[in-house]
């Protein structure tokens, strides 16, 4: 018998001695498929008294202790919360009571390490921070604790969310692999997150995406992942790196369970002055936008300028041409293609730099921080506790010492922002379009270690530039179906529920998602 098993059977055994009144006379729960679950399963099985909480929880803990520093070794999680199984005895009771404490209750989450949680170091990635506990809790920490979640673990990151291209920090040694291919990267920045939600570790994922983090790491490891239109969700407690252009949002293995996150933290945050809109804007429910039929009738664009350039892996063109099959199939009206003649004119616009990490950071720490380790950049950099891939990056943020609001580049920035938006909306409107789809990616995920040959990243234009929301869903597989691939699916400004019932009618009709080939020992 492993460990793991071992473990396992001992938590069960310990789940009955310790249940709630109420729950202890019950047979011992048998073992629940926690990597494929869903929150409808999770919710039904407990209503059956099927299972409890702490079962759910001790049953995704040991998985990880098999798979994520052994076994297959994904090398996702920096920390296991301690207070998770108390915290799981406390919803057993409330559920013996009085049901279910909210849309989330019990399900296990994977926060990010650069979320500020109550009790759980908060890094972003670097040593630099090692040890630093906040005093509360992220907003939208706080928002799915209150509605029932419970913070399993922090996640992996590449360190300060700097690249989107692999998932490597000083905080945790070692890379974060991909649960589908142990070789290949899980993309960045919230691979970790992705991780360990496609392992299986976790039921929900919080990531971050400035200009890639939730939707790459969501298509390289078969995941929905959306951002959200910049001022519907509420990023105060979470480690800046761009403040003009970071959001924080939902990754899950599947549509329904990524919008049941979305329909808690999509609100109105007085810590965060960008949501001002997001009471009056938002969705009444996200959840009714998950109807059958959603993709009939609609008029769907395929913006070939996201993703058609010489290093187009073919089976990714591939795999995205049967994705367009398959929209036709389900009743949409696919507009191939879709060009914006002004795009190369208003990048042509953008005068000088603007680096916003050092100021937006700083401010940061005097704002939520001042109990950190290190209170400035140039702290940072004098403490050299930090992976040695940041250092460069680190230096140049450090050069910069023009406040953003004085810099030029930076206003520069922001008009060509408004520019793209103001394009994307017009050829929208002219074609009648409801939605522009691409490839998440261009190319299948990279060896690890490998940053030569082409990245394919397709994310850090439209999305981030516009504000707009984008949504990536599992859409197929390349190099004989084992490297996942996503489809983006990209809106006008809070258009999240049209594009929701999109994804979740192609996801629906197509039924890409499979878990990864990873078996717990026996």
């Amino acid at each position: 018998m492993t460990r793991a098993v071992a473990v396992l059977a001992l938590a069960v055994t310990l789940a009955v001695a310790a249940a709630p009144a109420g729950i202890a006379a019950q047979a011992p729960p048998r073992r629940f498929p926690v990597d494929t679950a869903s929150i409808t399963t999770i919710h039904a099985a407990f209503k059956a008294k099927r299972l409890t909480c702490r079962s759910l929880v001790q049953q995704s803990l040991a998985r990880i202790d098999a798979l994520d520093k052994r076994g297959p070794a994904i090398n996702s999680i920096v920390r296991i919360n301690p207070e998770a199984l108390a915290t799981a005895d406390s919803l057993d009771r409330r559920f013996a009571v009085a049901g279910p404490v909210g849309a989330l209750h019990c399900i296990p989450l994977i926060v990010k390490d650069n979320f500020e949680t109550v009790g759980l170091q908060t890094t972003g990635g670097s040593l630099a921070l090692e040890g630093w506990k906040p005093s509360q809790d992220a907003t939208m920490v706080r928002l799915v604790k209150d509605a029932g979640a419970i913070v399993l673990a922090k996640s992996n990151l590449a360190e300060w969310a700097f690249t989107p291209y692999e998932t490597v920090s000083s905080i945790l040694p070692g890379y974060t692999k991909n649960p589908y291919a142990l070789d290949r990267v899980t993309a960045g920045s919230s691979g970790g997150t992705a991780a360990a939600v496609a392992a299986g570790f976790g039921t929900l994922g919080l990531g971050t995406d400035t200009g890639n983090s939730i939707r790459g790491p969501s298509a390289h490891q078969a995941l929905v992942g959306i951002r959200s239109t910049m001022g519907l969700t509420s990023r105060a407690g979470v480690i800046p790196l761009n403040a003009t252009a970071d959001i924080a949002g939902p990754m899950a293995r599947s549509v329904a369970d990524a919008v049941a996150v979305l329909d808690v933290i999509a609100r109105s945050d007085p810590a965060d002055s960008v949501t001002a809109p997001a009471d009056a804007r938002r969705a009444p429910r996200y959840a009714d936008a998950l109807q059958p039929g959603a993709l009939r009738g609609a008029r769907i664009g395929v913006l070939r300028q996201a993703y058609d350039r010489p290093t187009l892996d073919p089976e990714v063109r591939q795999v995205f041409e049967h994705a367009l099959e398959e929209l036709r199939r389900a009743g949409a009206t696919v507009v191939d293609s879709v060009h914006l003649d002004s795009l190369e004119a208003i990048q042509r616009r953008q005068q000088g730099g603007c680096n916003r990490f050092r100021a937006d950071l700083e401010r940061y720490f005097a704002a939520r921080a001042p109990n950190a380790p290190v209170k400035t950049l140039d702290d940072i950099i004098r403490s050299r506790r930090f992976h040695p891939t940041v250092e460069l990056r680190l230096r140049d943020a450090a050069q910069t010492t023009e406040l953003p609001e004085n810099s030029a580049g930076c206003q520069s920035r922001e008009r060509v922002r408004a520019d793209l938006r103001a394009a994307v909306r017009q050829r929208m409107d002219t074609l009648r379009l409801d939605a522009l789809v691409y490839p998440t990616w261009s190319n299948p995920p990279r060896l690890i270690g490998d940053l030569n040959t082409p990245h394919g990243d397709n994310s850090q234009l439209f999305a981030p530039s516009t504000g707009f929301p984008a949504i990536t869903v599992p859409m197929g597989y390349t190099r004989e179906g084992r490297l996942p691939a996503g489809l983006s699916f990209l809106g006008r400004a809070y258009d999240e529920f049209r594009l929701i019932g999109y994804v979740f009618d192609y996801e629906r009709v197509t039924r890409h998602w499979r878990p990864p080939p990873l078996m717990m020992p026996r």
